[in-house]
């Protein structure tokens, strides 16, 4: 049971925590029962969202028990860490759709076959229930308000724009979450990104205050990128999990464009491999960095734990195909669609355009005469095919799923056009 820890430690997502030998040594009388909770601010979760819940996954795969909570309650005041301003407050039927996406999303990382293993929550199952008189006296007189305004978030938001009790009162319900999970379930462990630590203690000193029990706080560091960037961002935003919002095909270009000095970070956080294989991987990148395996590595195995192994497929024959490598006739509306959307595209009403127009439109290259230039040049092509006239017309017969045609300038260079 101890193992854990020690693995964590070298996959570097051990941020903060109460005591890690205490925690040790609960680990080694047996299995232990941790949570992490997600509150519902969006329609998804994000690939940032995942750190802690992999860190859970992890401990659930080392014997111990695991609970997922989705925030049903706390989603409806909002949590004012990290935030400069006043979160607004999402209506009530909206939260609660949210609430059951995010819940289907936790559910596929955990194994929840047998209550022993695993088990899902919302806390509004026992907030809601909550009346304000008994939140204020069973809840609140166990806060100091000093202690309260010392935190650094609070004290930032009441020197700037202020803070409104809703959101100020957030720390006391996620602390309650604790004592309940606590007393329902013997949970000793809340797992959660580093910016929660003050949360999570609070509910560690409440259940002291309350129960007389000596529970235990680990968080994971926030993920940050060697670029300076923010971690899972792309240029059109988050990368979601709801293949909606990040196509599977968006979702594996993530992963196999990872910068080669990110690559095995983000191997140690969202793979499952053992230790030895994502060492090999490491070497890889070393000696071949050219051949991407770590990056592949973790793109197969990411997509195919999100999407499945078919989606997986798909996007696999997507990305060969547009580099020559496979038939672009065999991709479905979908897969082919969600795949241009991430290269230089151009929509038009109707076939008739050049193809060199339609280069320099999709951006592909900088102007018509650039595009000439490459169909003189012998880097310029259509669905695959070699353009070797400037003068080339596409018709219908061009069109892919009667809506869509491939353009690439030499190996590596893709664009797109929809037509309709």
């Amino acid at each position: 049971m101890t193992d854990i820890l020690d693995d964590l430690a070298w996959r570097g997502l051990i941020a903060q925590s109460t005591d890690l030998d205490a925690l040790r040594a609960s680990l080694a009388k047996g299995p232990v029962t941790a949570y992490c909770g997600f509150d519902p601010t969006a329609p998804s979760l994000h690939v940032g969202n995942l750190v802690p819940l992999f860190t859970l996954a992890r401990f659930q795969q080392a014997g111990n028990r695991a609970i997922g909570l989705v925030g049903g309650a706390t989603g409806l005041i909002g949590d004012p860490g990290g935030r400069s301003t006043e979160r607004a407050l999402n209506p009530v039927e909206v939260v609660a759709e949210w609430v059951a996406k995010i819940r289907i999303q936790v559910e596929r990382f955990l194994d929840l076959s047998d209550e022993a293993r695993g088990v899902m929550v919302s806390n509004l199952d026992w907030t809601g229930r909550l009346s304000a008189i008994d939140f204020l006296r069973d809840v609140g007189k166990h806060f100091p308000v000093n202690r309260m305004l010392a935190r650094e978030v609070v004290a930032t938001r009441l020197a700037g724009e202020g803070l409104s009790y809703t959101e100020f009162s957030y720390q006391l319900l996620q602390s309650n979450d604790y004592a309940e999970l606590y007393r329902r379930y013997g949970c000793t462990l809340q797992l959660g990104g580093s910016d929660q630590w003050g949360n999570i203690t609070a509910g560690v000193d409440y259940i002291r205050r309350v129960e007389g029990a000596h529970v235990h706080a680990l968080t994971v560091p926030l993920i940050t990128k060697a670029d300076g960037t923010k971690f899972g961002k792309t240029a059109g935003g988050a990368v979601w999990l709801n293949p909606e919002m990040t196509s599977p095909y968006a979702f594996y270009q993530f992963w196999l464009n990872a910068d080669d000095r990110d690559i095995v970070k983000f191997l140690k956080i969202y793979s499952f491999r053992s230790r030895e294989e994502i060492e090999e991987l490491e070497k890889s990148v070393a000696e071949r960095p050219f051949a991407r395996e770590a990056q592949r590595a973790l793109a197969e195995e990411f997509t195919t734990l999100l999407h499945g192994a078919d989606e997986l497929t798909n996007v696999v024959a997507a990305s060969k195909a547009l580099f020559g490598q496979g038939s672009l006739e065999e991709l479905d509306a979908a897969t082919l669609s969600a795949a241009l959307a991430e290269v230089p595209f151009v929509k038009v009403a109707a076939v008739g355009l050049p193809y060199v127009d339609l280069m320099a439109e999709s951006g592909l290259v900088e102007s018509k005469s650039a595009a000439r230039r490459a169909v003189k040049e012998g880097g310029a092509y259509l669905n695959n095919v070699k353009i070797t006239d400037e003068a080339y017309v596409p018709s219908a017969e061009d069109l892919l799923q009667g809506r869509f045609m491939v353009l690439r300038r030499g190996k590596k260079s893709i664009g797109g056009v929809e037509v309709g």
